[in-house]
């Protein structure tokens, strides 16, 4: 633990102003006292010395391409811990960033070097890490996380350009999502928890295709177009991040309509890193068995191709996880607390909680399938991992006083 030095009162004027940092922020100490006096080396003033240690900011970072349900995911989550995610009142109306009582969700597009001119000028995508400030990222986030405010810059996608920097104040939950939570070791280390979205590319055709074309009039042939442009990107800087997360969600096409080009029945998998501090991975019946489940029947109203359930441990770049599968969707949500029921892990705190959130959000994308299931219970999961973690902090020092 940190060792801080009050000064006495008579002292206090002798204290000058924090510095500002070239961060955009303002150096500050969170003092906790204790009774231990001494004096000082250089005074005859007696001083406290103190053990000190801040609340620090849980940190959580989703990553994903463009059009992958970031957004979605995010308004999921927040609705867990309570309040909607707003912008920031009177700030920029082109701001990224979203606040509610509990979270602040940070949208790390903001910390483009490039504008939209200049990335075109100097031939590279936003997903190229040398549009990408990654020193300024980082430094910014470990500011927030030890509980110091920061002057974050805005990257404006309806001009691209850069905007003045917003003030962020540090909540008790900063969620980083974007391209590239997880490509920088250092922005990486410093995540309490890590999420990847991965969007197969039948299915992100798809999905894209449906809106392209059906919301925004583009052509077949421009969509294959832009795809085709960003994949080299993606495949280098982004998809590899998917190794680091503890969490991926991986949407598939169906399995149960051969030869399914449309996206609209899918296969998803929650996969779950096995010895992940504060998180237990959720399983269908029987910990660590293989389990198939065709839940349809009476208590479960199911049209063609059914629902089929997964469970299985298995092995992800390396690493040890369990694997829960859903295929195919559901016809009535109010049905859904039969396959709750089954699951074990979810860290709800009633029975049917998983049920009303779905139920809550019926008109989010993804709430007849397993990407509004998953993300649902991975909302759950980090609201017990958050919890966890503050009662671990608030039992540090009265167990260290012990010692």
């Amino acid at each position: 633990m940190a060792v801080c030095t009050v000064y006495t009162a008579q002292s206090l004027n002798s204290i000058p102003t924090p510095p500002k940092t070239h961060l955009g922020f303002n150096q500050k100490q969170v003092i906790f006292y204790t009774n231990t006096k001494r004096k000082s080396p250089n005074s005859k003033r007696s001083v406290t010395e103190i053990s000190c240690s801040a609340d620090k900011t849980v940190v959580i970072g989703l990553a994903a391409d463009s059009g992958c349900g970031k957004s979605t995911f995010m308004r999921r989550l927040t609705s867990v811990f309570g309040g909607a995610a707003e912008p920031p009142k009177g700030g920029n109306p082109d701001s990224n960033t979203l606040i509610s009582d509990t979270t602040t969700v940070i949208c790390l597009d903001d910390y483009h070097s490039l504008d939209r001119t200049g990335r075109k000028e100097k031939g590279v995508t936003a997903l190229d890490p040398r549009a990408n400030n990654f020193d300024l990222m980082y430094e910014q986030v470990k500011a927030i996380k030890d509980g110091v405010a920061v002057d974050k810059p805005i990257y404006n996608h309806v001009s691209g350009l850069l905007d003045p920097p917003e003030l962020i104040k540090p909540p008790k939950i900063l969620v980083i999502e974007g391209l590239h939570p997880m490509y920088d070791a250092r922005v990486r280390d410093l995540l309490d928890f890590s999420i990847y979205l991965d969007i197969s590319n039948e299915v992100k055709f798809a999905w894209k295709i449906q809106r392209d074309m059906a919301e925004r009039g583009h052509s077949l042939e421009s969509i294959k177009a832009s795809i085709e442009a960003r994949k080299p990107d993606f495949d280098a800087y982004i998809d590899p991040q998917k190794q680091y997360a503890d969490v991926v969600i991986e949407v598939l096409p169906t399995q149960q309509i051969p030869d399914d080009n449309e996206g609209k029945v899918l296969r998803v998998r929650l996969i779950m890193k096995e010895g992940v501090k504060y998180f237990n991975p959720v399983y269908l019946f029987d910990e660590g068995s293989t389990i198939d489940w065709i839940p349809c029947g009476r208590k479960l109203t199911c049209s063609y191709p059914g629902i089929k359930f997964a469970y299985s441990p298995d092995a992800f770049y390396g690493n040890e996880v369990s694997v829960l599968e859903m295929d195919g969707q559901f016809d009535r949500l109010d049905e859904l607390i039969y396959v709750e029921s089954h699951l074990s892990n979810i860290s709800t705190k009633f029975y049917g909680e998983i049920t009303q959130q779905m139920l809550k959000h019926s008109d989010f994308p993804g709430s007849s399938n397993g990407t509004g299931l998953f993300q649902t219970i991975v909302g759950l999961k980090i609201r017990d991992l958050f919890e966890q973690i503050v009662a671990a902090r608030a039992a540090a020092p009265m167990a260290a006083s012990k010692a």
